[in-house]
């Protein structure tokens, strides 16, 4: 399967979440695992059944692993930001990575509210819609306007911050210069399927994404929690991680 052939799959899987998801009509929590949705439930099964009957691998935040020794494995997240689906907050995502043996190859992240779609490919570069994705170029912190999953233990003195509640569109606003960086400060970090398709995203608009603990960020653990950071500029990178570093001995 070719880099446009993997796309296509990966689209067809976020429309078909997005045809489920109209069908939903309780959008609350009504699983019996906490922090779970009906939402989730119905949009992995329908994007797992499509990712499977492609020959593909998959890696779902909700059902877990399935055929991962295939050669192209599917890293989902079906509801990013599922609390603000629930609630009505038109932020929230289906986010797809394709990895194979030499990492992250084909990514699309699709705002199901409003349909903005993300895409990447590896080695050729991030799109949303028919636009490339350039960061803004900001390496002042003075100056930045930051996204953050959590909340710092104080004030690192940004321009402006965002906490918007789903992880991958907030990634995929540094690829797109919306902002300038980006901050996992929430207590257990994010797992693979939170971060993975935007990280691709990110990576081809020329955006480094980093553990702010050091760790490889392209796992495929279900049981794996990270703390992505990324930014605009290498310098604001290296001050978002020194003050992060800084909130984890507080």
């Amino acid at each position: 399967m070719n880099d446009e052939d993997l796309l296509e799959v990966l689209s067809t899987t976020a429309g078909a979440v997005r045809s489920a998801l109209d069908g939903v009509d309780d959008w609350r929590p009504t699983t019996g695992r906490p922090g779970q949705y009906a939402i989730d439930v119905v949009a992995d099964e329908v994007a797992v059944d499509t990712l499977l009957a492609a020959g593909l691998g998959v890696v779902s935040e909700e059902s877990g692993a399935h055929h991962v020794d295939r050669d192209v494995v599917v890293v989902l997240d079906p509801v990013d930001g599922s609390t603000n689906a629930s609630r009505g907050v038109p932020w929230f995502a289906t986010s797809l990575c394709a990895v194979d043996r030499e990492g992250p190859r084909v990514a699309l992240v699709v705002n199901q509210a409003s349909g903005e779609r993300f895409e990447a490919m590896r080695g050729r570069g991030a799109r949303c819609g028919e636009r490339s994705l350039t960061p803004s170029g900001c390496d002042d912190l003075g100056r930045a306007l930051l996204g953050f999953s959590g909340r710092p233990s104080r004030r690192w003195g940004w321009g402006q911050f965002r906490a918007l509640g789903a992880a991958a569109l907030d990634l995929c606003c540094v690829a797109s210069g919306r902002f300038d960086g980006y901050v996992d400060s929430s207590p257990a970090g994010h797992s693979p399927w939170d971060y993975l398709g935007a990280l691709l995203v990110c990576r081809e608009a020329g955006v480094e994404v980093v553990d702010a603990e050091g760790r490889e960020l392209v796992v495929l653990d279900h049981t794996a929690r990270r703390t992505p950071v990324a930014a605009a500029t290498p310098t604001l990178l290296a001050e978002l991680l020194s003050l992060a570093g800084e909130g984890n001995h507080d």
